[in-house]
């Protein structure tokens, strides 16, 4: 949550009537003292079976009748304790049962909200509100309200944070989307079989296990070990499958909208003018076939992924929204055979190339794997590519640089060579590795200037900046 700000000396604004969530809420919060008996059951197991073997029927009914009323009282009386309301330039969020708390979310410095929807959610007919606020740690949030509320309340949140007056923010309703991407199921599937993480996890999932048993035959070693392989295994195959399902990418006035899930709904937005780094990932499977991934770093944001697999083309005219203007940079060997034969997808003749590492240092600074890596200057991003199975490609807009250093190991001395280091505003590094000394120079000197420059034109970081 984020911290209570002074209200001393603010003008007084003008009262506003205070709401509470859905009345299903109670039944969310009732699970708190339970799961804090589970959480120590699991804890020390062999204690609280002893402690359970002494209880008689009798005690254990006892029990049960004094546990579910203090659970079902202390739902109750924490969803009756919690408050929100809208003033005209802030949300003020008041819980606590014990020890109160008003947490004052600033309209301007929301960024994002979300809605989401957990399967049971669904079901009832509530939502979750997360919002994204600037110099927050974690997001805030309103859990739960009525399905209709949480969009209404979302849009007018926005509409506030817009510029429009208390009085008509909330008419002016949700912004219309026009769609741009939909990953059809069987695309998402064969993408995740396609993937080299997915088998590498099930392979190790199959094969540990009983190398352990025939190395040690302690069944709760193998059964230590091979829950969190089964549980990776199956978090980089079907937990991403459900996850991911039916994604949808939407263009509006307040961002792109990112609707998916297949048991738990999310609708997500990517805030105009947050996006600090785009990231094109291509494994080594996907090549054939021409896809690729689009993952994002969002300043103050936990967005991470906009296409969980596209055809390139189609992922770059997405890319294109995110980053006005911006044309993805593309390998030499593309250059060549759109000079030589028929335009490819998405490549655009005379377009600039990733400028490979000077070869006679690279190759004995990282041997094979040198060919990998270049990086690329246009007028509106610093690009870097590295990665010979999966390759990647980090698009970083001239506006959200940071900061830029140059940094040259030992070896890299005796070779003449230097990385580049692109820091951005949500905390990431994109490096450009294996760059000639006088070239690093060349990068760090021009890039502080084209950083500078490209501020005056970046895009305004405001809700609903086309409408």
């Amino acid at each position: 949550m984020t911290a209570p700000e002074a209200t001393g000396g603010v003008a007084e604004e003008r009262a506003v009537g205070e709401r509470r969530l859905h009345p299903v809420t109670p039944l969310r919060r009732a699970w708190a003292p339970i799961a804090v008996i589970v959480g120590w059951a699991v804890h020390d197991p062999d204690q609280a079976q002893r402690q359970l073997a002494r209880l008689t029927t009798t005690t254990l009914l006892l029990g049960l009748a004094v546990i579910v009323p203090a659970a079902a009282l202390y739902g109750f009386l924490t969803w009756w304790f919690t408050h929100f309301s809208v003033t005209d330039t802030e949300l003020r969020i008041r819980t606590g049962l014990l020890f109160r708390r008003t947490a004052h979310i600033r309209l301007e410095r929301i960024q994002a909200i979300d809605v989401t929807q957990p399967l049971l959610a669904r079901i009832a007919g509530v939502a979750k509100l997360r919002l994204d606020v600037v110099g927050a740690e974690k997001k805030d949030e309103l859990a739960f309200l009525g399905e209709r509320e949480a969009r209404a309340l979302r849009a007018e949140l926005l509409a506030r944070a817009a510029g429009f007056a208390p009085e008509t923010a909330h008419e002016v309703g949700e912004a219309p989307a026009r769609e741009l991407l939909r990953v059809p199921p069987r695309v998402l599937a064969l993408s995740l079989v396609l993937t080299g993480a997915t088998w590498g996890s099930l392979i190790a999932a199959l094969v540990v296990p009983p190398v352990l048993w025939l190395a040690t035959h302690s069944l709760w070693t193998v059964i230590a070990t091979a829950a969190p392989l089964l549980g990776t295994a199956g978090a980089s195959s079907v937990g991403r499958f459900v996850a991911e399902y039916d994604w949808t990418v939407g263009e509006s006035p307040d961002g792109l909208r990112i609707d998916r899930g297949l048991l738990d709904r999310s609708h997500e937005t990517v805030p105009p003018g947050r996006v600090q780094t785009v990231r094109i990932v291509q494994p080594l499977l996907w090549r054939r076939r021409g896809w690729v991934r689009v993952e994002l770093d969002v300043a103050g944001s936990s967005n991470s992924v906009l296409v969980p697999v596209a055809p390139r083309e189609v992922a770059e005219a997405v890319i294109g929204r995110v980053l006005p203007g911006v044309a993805v940079p593309i390998a030499p060997r593309e250059v060549a055979e759109a000079a030589n034969g028929p335009v490819l997808p998405g490549v655009v003749p005379g377009l600039s190339s990733f400028a490979p590492p000077p070869a006679r240092g690279a190759r004995w600074c990282v041997p094979v794997w040198w060919r990998g890596y270049g990086v690329a200057v246009t007028g509106a991003v610093f690009a870097a590519r590295r990665g010979l199975l999966r390759r990647q490609v980090a698009l970083v807009p001239h506006a959200k640089v940071q900061s830029v250093r140059v940094t040259q190991g030992p070896w890299e001395r005796v070779w003449g060579l230097a990385d580049v280091h692109v820091d951005t505003g949500a905390d990431k590094t994109v490096t450009a590795r294996l760059r000639g000394a006088g070239e690093a120079e060349e990068l760090l000197r021009g890039q502080a200037e084209r950083s500078r420059t490209g501020r005056r034109g970046a895009v305004r970081d405001r809700w609903m900046v086309g409408g």
